[in-house]
């Protein structure tokens, strides 16, 4: 009998996978809150719907965190996620809760127990985690929005593979009552911490646990963060000024006529926006984050910047795996759970490793902080290629993790570890594959951020259509091999 059921089930996921790209867990309808009988104007997300990662506490269910031994190992929620509860309020309704990687500590997508959720964009390729599921969900159209979370990119990375608009909010810009925690950072306000070793350094960290959102409209974007943001609905306008990261995009494989040209030129038709800066960004950071010099790095060997931007990605990890251990060791080692390989690895590594000196962990966040502050005030945006390798093929992994993990996080961690907003815009297609690039501003600046990304997205795209229109394309990023890492 138990054999028998659990052929059924695995038919029935079989099934469901196809039709849903394997973008979702479990299905069910929250509708939106009853409102007054005359309300005084339209709900902001009226009519829209949205699915929500499987991390997002919902009343009556059991919080799974993307692996079968946790769900076991919990009781159903007796409380709903406070974000879930401010998008019902204003309309929107939720349909499901979607695929993640396992206790998100990866950025593929891949799970070895619910299924990868498929690429619409690119089927053959990763999706991009460990907000896969939700990426899935929003560019294959089968809601309008998702929620995620971004830990070291978990919402920009699956954005960027998947195509679609991501955001990831500033550090405590949005609140994490409801969520299971990844990166103790985010405990800062709602958690108490089991020792108190650190508690003033928690305090003013920058790391990176942080909601986010997927959509495939500008408009519905930002309508989603004017409601869990809390924003004032008009701000005085100001100019804008974009800042280049020229040494980032030589990092790329996309040539800048698809990144750096089409913002150009998209500016270029748009009022209230400053001629364009340039900037070798990571010799900013080596010159603007002195703790980083404690991680081996110097000034030196940044002819590409690549010194810099390793130690501040490494410190994002380090980082990442000791708040885990303050979090889940203790369940780790009790349950000592199935995990997927690649998985299995980062988690055990992060329980095992004794920390010290993390008080320079948390400094290198500060300092990062006060430099991107520096560098763009109240008008800037940094512009950044979102992520600087394509997706790679499913099951590939484990050929070349090391150097995909490495790179990606050398763009990633300007964002997390700054605690600063990005959001990340899809330009196309380059080789098959969807391009992006991302936006960043300094911690707070979130609506600025996501109003100057509606009032980009109309010109963004129509320079998209000339450059891919281009017969001629050469390549002069000056991009770097393997070898350079």
């Amino acid at each position: 009998l138990l054999a028998d059921t659990t052929r059924r089930r695995r038919r029935k996921a079989i099934i469901i996978q196809r039709q849903d790209f394997g973008a979702f867990l479990e299905r069910f309808d929250l509708i939106p809150f009853p409102q007054p009988p005359t309300p005084p104007a339209k709900l902001p997300l009226q009519g829209l719907t949205f699915a929500i990662k499987d991390i997002f506490d919902v009343k009556g269910y059991v919080t799974g965190f993307g692996n079968p031994d946790w769900r076991r190992t919990h009781e159903p929620s007796d409380k709903m996620a406070l974000v879930l509860t401010a998008l019902l309020q204003n309309g929107a309704k939720c349909v499901g809760k979607t695929v993640m990687d396992e206790l998100a500590f990866g950025i593929t997508g891949e799970n070895k127990h619910y299924g990868t959720p498929i690429n619409p964009k690119v089927q053959s390729n990763i999706p991009g985690g460990s907000s896969s599921g939700s990426a899935v969900a929003v560019a294959a159209e089968f809601v309008d929005f998702a929620l995620g979370t971004d830990t070291i990119g978990c919402i920009r990375l699956p954005a960027s593979f998947c195509g679609i608009l991501g955001f990831r909010p500033s550090h405590q810009a949005v609140s994490t009552i409801g969520l299971i925690p990844n990166s103790q950072s985010l405990d800062t306000i709602e958690f108490a911490l089991p020792s108190s070793r650190f508690p003033l350094l928690l305090l003013i960290s920058s790391n990176v646990d942080f909601k986010g959102w997927f959509a495939r409209d500008p408009s519905v974007l930002c309508r989603v963060g004017h409601v869990l943001l809390k924003v004032k609905a008009v701000e005085p306008k100001r100019e804008r000024r974009l800042v280049f990261a020229d040494d980032l995009f030589q990092l790329s494989k996309v040539t800048k006529q698809k990144t750096v040209y089409v913002v150009s030129n998209a500016i270029e038709k748009l009022s209230g926006y400053q001629p364009p800066q340039h900037i070798n960004f990571s010799q900013y950071v080596a010159s603007n984050v002195p703790s980083l010099k404690a991680f081996g790095q110097n000034s030196s060997n940044l002819q590409y910047g690549i010194s810099a931007l390793k130690a501040l990605s490494s410190v994002m990890v380090s980082l990442q795996s000791y708040e885990f251990k303050t979090n889940h060791e203790e369940w780790v080692k009790n349950v000592k759970p199935r995990l997927g390989p690649e998985i299995s690895h980062r988690v055990l590594a992060a329980i095992n490793t004794k920390y010290e000196n993390v008080k320079v962990l948390y400094k290198v966040g500060t300092e990062m902080r006060a430099a991107l502050q520096s560098l763009l005030k109240d008008d800037g945006i940094l512009v950044i290629p979102t992520i600087v390798d394509p997706p790679p093929k499913l099951n590939s992994m484990k050929d070349y993790s090391t150097e995909f993990h490495d790179r990606a996080c050398a763009v990633l961690s300007i964002a997390s570890m700054s605690g600063g907003c990005q959001a990340c815009v899809p330009l196309g297609n380059d080789a098959g594959c969807p391009v992006s690039v991302s936006f960043v501003s300094c911690h707070g600046a979130d609506k600025f951020l996501l109003d100057a990304v509606l009032d980009m997205y109309a010109s963004l795209q129509d320079q998209v259509s000339i450059a891919f229109k281009s017969a001629l394309l050469p390549d002069v990023n000056g991009n770097m091999d393997a070898s350079q890492w």
